[in-house]
């Protein structure tokens, strides 16, 4: 996969709300209603990361999550990291 430059990056970022672009990765962070919410939040990601061979940065405590997507073989964020964050929005609508 080809990494992105910053501004291909920033005009995929327009369509994904709430994501940011930041140390060579875009992130969210998450905060949901209820424990169980993040963790199913996290599985969600688990299955979405399993069918795309794409496995993200992630850290969950309590009824927060972070997730940071980039492309360690391109050195950075590739249309992969996009395409992961936009099944994540897709799977919380």
């Amino acid at each position: 996969m080809k990494k992105l430059s910053e501004q291909e990056i920033n005009a995929s970022l327009r369509s994904l709300n709430g994501w940011a672009y930041r140390d060579n990765a875009i992130v969210k962070n998450f905060t949901l209603p209820t424990f169980f919410d993040a963790f199913a939040l996290l599985c969600k990601a688990a299955f979405i990361a399993e069918k795309m061979n794409h496995h993200p940065d992630w850290s969950g405590v309590y009824n927060k999550v972070t997730l940071k997507l980039n492309t360690h073989d391109a050195g950075g964020v590739t249309q992969n990291d996009i395409d992961f964050a936009a099944e994540i929005e897709k799977s919380l609508s």
